[in-house]
Formats: structure tokens, C-alpha cells, sequence
């Protein structure tokens, strides 16, 4: 009681007004202490969703695959295998599955609202058992809280109560609230399937819908977040950071995505589309080839795009080599490349070498000046700079990634974060010079995520400018714990055919993180010493279809981004991992591609395709054994104290 002692006495009468008597006191004990024997809710791990809702979405919906593997354990062999698949459809999609099963007419929709409903509430039971009937209450939809807690926790098998569970349901069809019913069963159970969720980074670009994404993010009942180097440079451009700014749109341009700007989030891109048709009318930008999607894009808007993407990408590399040149104590000198131009030869030079320019009209470059904008490209940036600051809804989801995220989160034992823990060529915690300080492994984090923050909170208009700029270097800098890489050969991959030009190396933290003493060394510096602890890992892509596998270390170091992007897909041969993490221990789904909702609903195809068995734990966990689980341990002996208080007279009971 030490580390809780709070001024003794004093403490403990703040305590007796929520506690009065011993009564109160004793009870909130034993609710407490009981609550330490459930079992430790499910977990569930997503990471590098990249703006694909429809997959995410659906995903979320069959949490991995626990919905269907709470449907195998309730029914087993009771139901065959499609009448197994057909359910965990109704659970993902209950508007949509009820309104096929009405137009197909081969049911007669009261015996099949009979039989859905009954199968429906014996999964809802046995998925709340987790949990205190209070928690469950608290959790269940506002309209049928009542009606779900009765049927969800009455004793059917007792004779008394048989007739009342089946006049419940008739009478629910009865005055035509069945679908209704379905719905709200069917979100109690994605609800109590999953305890918790973790977003292990990017949840932004390439995808059609972030926005989407962030929405369902934000109505969701239990989450965290580690953010990404995409979702950093979102964040960055929230706060009107003129380099951030220019990447988020040259990104959503590359992706054909210019519309979540427009249509998701209302910013007005008329500025640049002008400046784009009147500045580049005559070239074709070949180099800016969009990657867009087939049957997600109107080609007819290609041409535009492309001028739309050369433009704000030379605008990009200007405002980045301002940035450059203004902090020389980054030394990204490498990064400019504006200057190594020769462009009445059509070359550039770099590291003594000439390469041919893929590009060579560049009529907003001025050779005395390269990086300095025109005034046309200065006017656009102010315009969109204003929008990015005055949209509200990039302001709310900005200040919900602020509120709910971190560059890292340690969480029951396990490690989380997105990218790498910088390492020298040596394995060991590498030192990076930040803001004037040196740091390294944890305390990196801890600073350069408290410089994250200041730049969108701080008041003080220096610490506000340090954090911005804080923002785009943890976007793109070799020592970026979310980037992990030397370089970002985005120039490069424009204008330079040599591949040899194109190279990133990655961070030394990938040569060393499947061996066990360095994953011991960084949980160890993030203050975590379990042997059944693990780092949950997310940023680049497990290329499975080359054998690639996302378990390191024998288990104790998860990989789950495999692809969950459809411009990664090629690459890696799946549409991503997700990780769950029960009582019984974690489980690693393997997905391949969603095609629609509309098909998910028809045939009720299912995006989980393999699951691997991680690890199993010898004793199955308990909340007594989570992070929730220390803090009761902590109540209770706070509450023993203060009835040890009452006992003893030191405290007087109140009525």
C-alpha cells in the first residue's frame, strides 16, 4: 500500500464517500475479487489497414475469426458447415442477409426468425460469459437492452422459465421487431467477442477510405492506437505543415484517391487543379502514372490527376528542401536533389555520378533558386494549407489519433509498435540526436512523441514550429522509429530509370529482430521482463508468396502487416494478417482478398483463410493476470484498508 498510500487517513475519507460502511465496502471486495477469476478478454491486433474500410470493416465484424470459432464451439457438429457459415453471415451482416433470405422466398420468415434468433442467442451467451452482468448491461443496444439480457441469462432449461423465453421471441415477431432483434444480437456479439482493439499503425493512404476507417474507429467500444509514418503525416498535415501538407496530397494523387480529400473531408482542391491545368497544359507527366484501381477510378480524370500529381510533387521536393536546408542538424543534405539538376543537358548528378532525368520540364524550377516557390505554387499552398487547418473533420479525427494513440503502447506484457526500434550495425540501441539531446530506445520514443504532440497542441509558437517539423521528420528521417529506413527515393523513382537509385536500405533493427537477445534487450528496455511476453510488429509487408513468414524469434516477435492493402497484394501474396490474443493464447489469421459486401452476403465467403497457432498458453489466462487485472488488485487493497479503518474505528460508517 505504499505506492498507493495517497495521505493515509486522508485518503481513505475520500474513499468512504463512495464506500460509507463496511456493507459497501465489503460488497465492492468480493464484486472485485470475483471479477479477477473471469477469463482475460480477447484482444485483437490489425495493423497497416491503408485506408481499405470495406476489408477492415469486415474484419472488425468477424474479429478475426472468433466469431466463427465461438459459432464451432456452441454447435459443433449440430450444424453443418454452410448452416455454420450462413450464421456467421447474419452476425457480419444482419440488415443485409434478412433482406436476401426475404426476397429469395424459399422461407417462411417467422419459422426462420424462430430458428435465427434462438441460434443467435446462444452465441450471444455464451460470448458475454465473459463478463460481469453489469459490463454486459452497460454493452448491449439501448432498445432491446432488456429483452437480450432476459433471454441472454434466464435458465431455458428450467420448465418455468421455457414458456416465458418462447412467448419473448413470438411476440417480437410478432409486432414485426425481429429484424430489428437480429440486428442488435448480432452487434452484442461482435461487441463481446472482442474485449479490445489495437491498431498497430497506418491506418492512412492508398486505400479509398481512411475517413471511413477513422469513422468506425471513433464509435468503436475499446481501442488503441500506434501510429504510423502514414498517420504521422496526416497528423502533420492537420496542423497546416506545408511539406506534410504537399505528401498528403501527392498521395492521394499517386493513389487516385484526390476525392477523400474532396468528398471525405470537404477540402477544396480547385487551387491546384488550376494551377496544375495551367502550368503543365502541354505535358503529358508520364512520369506521374496514377495507381489506381480498376473500377474504383474514372479514368476519365486521369490526364488531370496526373498533371495534378507532378505538380504538387515538385512542390513537395521544394518545401522539403526548405526544411533541409533550415535544419542542417537533420542532415538529410542527400535529400536535396532540386539543385544537382542540369536541365538544359536533361541530368542530374548524384554522388558524382549523371544519371539521364526521366522528366526534364520543370517550368516552376528556378535553376538560381530551385527551391524557392513560384508565387503561383506559393498562393496554391497557402489556399490548401487554410483548408487542411479549417476542416473540422480531419480536425476530429486528428485530436481522436492524438487521444487514443502513441508511438508505442505496452499492454499485458506485449510490446506494441509500428516500424522499428532504431539499432545500430551492432544489434544494440542506436543513440539519435533529437531537438539538441541524444536518446536512444525507449526514451526516443518517449521524446520524440512528446515533440509529436506539441506540435498540434502547443501554444508557445516556437515549440509549435519545432513539433511540426518534428511531424514530417518522423515521417521520413533514417532515424525514425515508424520509417526505419536510410532514405525515401521518391525523387529518385519519378525521374531516375537506374534502380540502383531507388534503394532503401532498411534499419538494422530487420538483420537482427529474429534473434532472441534482441527482442529480449527491447522489451527489457520498455520496462517488460515476461517470457511469455511478445512484440507486435507492424510497417512492412510479410511477402508470403516468397515464404516469408511473420512469426520471429521463435513466437516471442509478430509481423501483421502482410498485404491488407490492395496495392500490396501483388507483392505479397495475401491480404493480410491479423492477430487475436484470448485466454488460451494468441492466434495469427492469414486473410485473402474481400471482394464485397455484396458477395460476402450471397455467398457468405468469408476473408479469413488460415489461422496459425502462436502460442498456447499452459494456464489460461484471467483478468488477474492483465494490466486491468493489477489495477483491482490495487483497489482491493485500498478497500481492505478501508475496512480495516471501519473495523477498527479509525472511520466512522455512514448510513
Amino acid at each position: 500500500m505504499e505506492k498507493k498510500n495517497k495521505g493515509g487517513c486522508q485518503y481513505l475519507r475520500v474513499l468512504s464517500k463512495q464506500f460509507p460502511n463496511v456493507a459497501a465496502t465489503a460488497t465492492e471486495i468480493i464484486n472485485l475479487q470475483s471479477i479477477l477469476s473471469l477469463p482475460k478478454g480477447t484482444e485483437h491486433f490489425l495493423s497497416d489497414i491503408h485506408g481499405e474500410h470495406e476489408q477492415f470493416a469486415h474484419v472488425l465484424k468477424n474479429g478475426s475469426g472468433a466469431v466463427k470459432r465461438k459459432i464451432d464451439e456452441e454447435f459443433g457438429n449440430i450444424l453443418s458447415e454452410k448452416e455454420k457459415r450462413d450464421l456467421a453471415t447474419l452476425i457480419y451482416y444482419p440488415q443485409e442477409r434478412i433482406k436476401m433470405i426475404q426476397e429469395s422466398g424459399d422461407w417462411n420468415m417467422d419459422d426462420w426468425y424462430v430458428v435465427m434468433i434462438n441460434r443467435l442467442i446462444q452465441v450471444c451467451k455464451s460470448s458475454a460469459s465473459k463478463y460481469t452482468r453489469s459490463k454486459v448491461r452497460k454493452a448491449l443496444p439501448k432498445n432491446f437492452a432488456y429483452v437480450i439480457e432476459e433471454l441472454i441469462t434466464g435458465r431455458r432449461d428450467h420448465g418455468d422459465q421455457e414458456a416465458y423465453f418462447n412467448e419473448i421471441i413470438h411476440t417480437v415477431i410478432r409486432i414485426g421487431k425481429a429484424p430489428e432483434l437480429i440486428v442488435a444480437l448480432s452487434n452484442a456479439i461482435s461487441r463481446f467477442v472482442v474485449d479490445h482493439l489495437h491498431i498497430v499503425g497506418d491506418i492512412y493512404d492508398r486505400g479509398p477510405g481512411p475517413h471511413i476507417c477513422m469513422d468506425t474507429l471513433m464509435h468503436y467500444h475499446s481501442v488503441d492506437i500506434q501510429w504510423g509514418n502514414h498517420d504521422v503525416v496526416w497528423m502533420g498535415a492537420a496542423t497546416g505543415h506545408m511539406a506534410c501538407v504537399a505528401t498528403v496530397l501527392r498521395f492521394s494523387a499517386r493513389y487516385g484517391n484526390l476525392d477523400i480529400l474532396e468528398d471525405g473531408y470537404g477540402i477544396n482542391l480547385l487551387p491546384l487543379f488550376k494551377f496544375a491545368i495551367d502550368t503543365y497544359k502541354e505535358d503529358p507527366c508520364d512520369c506521374f502514372k496514377l495507381h489506381y484501381r480498376e473500377g474504383e477510378y474514372d479514368i476519365a480524370n486521369a490526364e488531370t490527376d496526373r498533371k495534378m500529381h507532378k505538380a504538387i510533387a515538385i512542390i513537395q521536393f521544394k518545401v522539403e528542401g526548405q526544411l533541409i536546408k533550415e535544419h542542417p542538424e537533420l542532415h538529410m543534405e542527400d535529400r536535396l536533389l532540386l539543385d544537382k539538376m542540369d536541365l538544359t543537358r536533361g541530368i542530374i548528378t548524384i554522388n558524382g555520378k549523371e544519371y539521364e532525368l526521366l522528366d526534364k520540364n520543370f517550368p516552376t524550377v528556378n535553376p538560381e533558386d530551385p527551391y524557392a516557390l513560384s508565387a503561383e505554387e506559393s498562393e496554391v499552398m497557402e489556399k490548401l494549407r487554410g483548408a487542411f487547418i479549417n476542416c473540422e473533420k480531419l480536425q476530429e479525427h486528428v485530436r481522436f489519433l492524438y487521444r487514443k494513440g502513441g508511438l508505442y503502447k505496452t499492454y499485458n506484457n506485449n510490446l506494441l509498435f509500428h516500424g522499428c526500434v532504431p539499432l545500430d550495425d551492432n544489434g544494440q540501441l542506436k543513440e539519435v540526436e533529437l531537438c539538441g539531446k541524444k536518446y536512444k530506445g525507449k526514451a526516443l520514443y518517449d521524446a520524440l512523441e512528446q515533440e509529436l504532440r506539441k506540435g498540434y497542441y502547443a501554444i508557445d509558437p516556437v515549440e509549435k514550429k519545432r513539433g511540426m517539423d518534428m511531424l514530417w521528420y518522423t515521417w521520413c528521417h533514417a532515424n525514425s522509429p515508424v520509417f526505419g529506413k536510410d532514405k525515401m527515393a521518391t525523387f529518385e523513382r519519378y525521374f531516375i530509370a537506374e534502380k540502383e537509385t531507388h534503394v532503401e536500405n532498411k534499419n538494422p533493427y530487420y538483420t537482427w529482430y529474429d534473434k532472441d537477445e534482441t527482442v529480449t534487450m527491447i522489451l527489457n528496455e520498455f520496462g517488460i521482463d515476461s517470457p511469455e511476453s511478445h512484440i507486435i510488429n507492424g510497417h512492412v509487408p510479410v511477402e508470403a508468396k516468397k515464404g516469408e513468414l511473420p512469426i520471429k524469434c521463435g513466437g516471442r516477435l509478430i509481423v501483421i502487416d502482410g498485404g491488407f492493402s490492395k496495392a500490396y497484394q501483388p507483392k505479397t501474396g495475401i491480404a493480410g494478417y491479423t492477430l487475436t490474443y484470448n485466454s488460451y493464447g494468441f492466434l495469427l489469421a492469414a486473410h485473402e482478398p474481400f471482394e464485397s459486401v455484396e458477395k460476402a452476403v450471397e455467398t457468405g465467403s468469408d476473408i479469413h483463410s488460415d489461422t496459425v497457432l502462436v502460442q498456447h498458453v499452459d494456464r489460461r489466462k484471467t483478468v488477474a493476470d492483465t494490466d486491468n487485472g493489477q489495477e483491482i488488485k490495487e483497489s482491493i487493497a485500498e478497500l481492505e484498508e478501508l475496512l480495516e479503518a471501519y473495523r477498527t474505528g479509525r472511520l466512522v460508517e455512514k448510513e
